[in-house]
């Protein structure tokens, strides 16, 4: 009646379980938000212009008031006595280029998208433009189904309509 897989699934599964669990000390341990508010996750401390007050989770080891870069340039300084420059890791520094690379190119597609949008309202609006003021029987259909023709004050307002939109987007 029992199952002999039934063991050997849930010893795999204990024994995963497990694996996981000592696996987590290694994750990235130090969590903080930068400059423009996003939050950064890193197994390294944050830059030190990274204020404590930013530092959202920092390792257990390390002790609140000092991160592992300020007190080795701490202890630095006060072997030799001079102040320490900040240092900063060129892939930090890597990443921050390519993400506001990134975040220029995106700017610019939206705006050539915004571009070729206002280009294809004003071909759409000087066309509707044309159709309106040839002085053709335009029908719609209404809420109800019903097809219904312009009659001249609904084509005057059309075609007012369709020149602001050619002001707006035509120039």
């Amino acid at each position: 009646m029992f199952s002999t897989s039934k063991p050997r699934h849930l010893r795999g599964a204990l024994l995963a379980l497990a694996a996981l669990a000592l696996a987590l000390p290694c994750a990235a341990q130090w969590k903080w938000r930068d400059a423009q508010g996003r939050v950064q996750y890193s197994d390294r401390p944050p830059p030190n212009d990274v204020r404590d007050r930013d530092i959202l989770n920092r390792p257990a080891a390390v002790p609140t008031a000092q991160r592992p870069a300020q007190a080795a340039s701490a202890a630095a300084g006060a072997t030799t006595g001079a102040a320490s420059a900040p240092t900063s890791d060129p892939a930090i520094e890597a990443r921050k280029r390519q993400a506001e690379a990134a975040q220029d190119q995106g700017k610019r597609d939206e705006e050539a998208r915004v571009a070729r949008q206002k280009v294809e309202n004003c071909a759409r609006a000087k066309e509707y433009a044309r159709t309106v003021e040839s002085g053709q029987r335009i029908a719609r259909t209404n809420e109800k189904g019903e097809r219904e023709f312009m009659d001249d004050a609904q084509r005057a307002r059309e075609s007012t309509r369709a020149r602001e939109v050619i002001a707006s987007d035509c120039r």
